[in-house]
């Protein structure tokens, strides 16, 4: 089974602000985007920047056999959101948008203005697993590339840009923390016991804070020496797969030049361990050829394709 996330970027029908001008334009970006995930054959693909339901219904339509469709119904200012393409039928468990309780709303801009949701709906789907029930989440957290008022992407002083990148983080840091309570319900103590993962496009790094939080105990991660020994956070703990994924290809989008891993793929205790490969791009080519992405995004309207590398692994029965 190989599971997956992959940021298509902009996926819009022709006619909007964001997506393709013409037919034609339409036409070759799914072209681009069904010959990647026919190549690379996901059991379950978690996608983001879906920005028209029916585009999404459209490119299921490229693929070869029947492939199911979900979708978060909470997108975006923009109309993106996120969704799963999936060879097997899938059951939606959840759909939100919450903080938890206990966390309060976050300053959003210079006005004041607050936000007390995430920006884009977490979408959770069950499929069945060949050993038992699977549980998957795909998210998309607020981004680190910035917009300021009145649309613009330069900031007018390093003040501005030092307070809008503060409140950026505070969004992403939110939102992981959202996305860490729904792992918690699916989890439901019981990593041990359980098929859960977690993936989507969580706009940092592996080191990052913001990634950090859906972790859990600290202490065993792939790679260390605790990796191997049982402990009561194994319940709990969710782990990154990018240690699997060779040095060469650990990267998924390119930003200013800056090859960046910020798609991840992270499992329970039980399904890391029947873990047997992860990458980036297509499984046997390489590192993924990108393109290098700057801070405007309509910079790539109508372009083929899409500017991040899918990120997957591979699990054993």
């Amino acid at each position: 089974m190989l599971l997956g996330t992959w940021n298509l970027e902009n996926l819009y029908r022709p006619g909007s602000p964001y997506g393709p001008q013409d037919e034609a334009g339409y036409e070759a970006k799914l072209a681009a985007l069904a010959a990647v995930i026919t190549e690379l054959d996901p059991t379950l693909l978690g996608v983001q920047e879906v920005g028209d339901p029916e585009a999404l219904k459209d490119l299921a339509g490229m693929l070869d056999d029947d492939w199911h469709v979900a979708l978060s119904e909470h997108a975006d200012s923009r109309g993106i959101r996120v969704g799963f393409l999936s060879r097997v039928a899938m059951t939606v468990v959840a759909d939100t948008r919450a903080f938890p309780a206990e966390l309060r709303p976050v300053q959003a801009d210079d006005s004041g203005l607050t936000a007390g949701e995430t920006g884009r709906g977490v979408l959770a789907v069950e499929v069945e697993g060949g050993d038992g029930p699977l549980r998957v989440a795909v998210c998309h957290l607020k981004s680190k590339l910035l917009s300021y008022p009145n649309g613009r992407f330069q900031p007018r002083d390093e003040g501005e840009r030092a307070r809008y990148g503060a409140y950026a983080l505070y969004r992403r840091a939110a939102e992981a923390t959202a996305l860490r309570a729904l792992a918690d319900q699916l989890l439901a103590g019981d990593g041990q016991e359980r098929d859960v993962a977690v993936l989507g496009d969580l706009n940092d790094e592996v080191q990052a804070a913001t990634t950090q939080i859906l972790l859990g105990p600290p202490g065993s991660e792939l790679g260390t020496p605790g990796y191997d020994r049982p402990d009561r956070g194994d319940a709990t703990r969710l782990w990154d797969v990018a240690p699997l994924i060779p040095p060469g290809q650990r990267w998924s989008r390119v930003n200013s030049g800056r090859r960046e891993l910020i798609d991840h793929v992270l499992l329970s205790h039980r399904l890391v361990r029947r873990a047997t490969a992860a990458g980036t791009g297509l499984p046997g080519e390489g590192p993924p050829g990108l393109p290098s992405v700057g801070p405007d995004p309509v910079e790539r309207r109508g372009e083929p394709g899409s500017d991040h590398a899918p990120v997957w692994v591979r699990v054993g029965g």
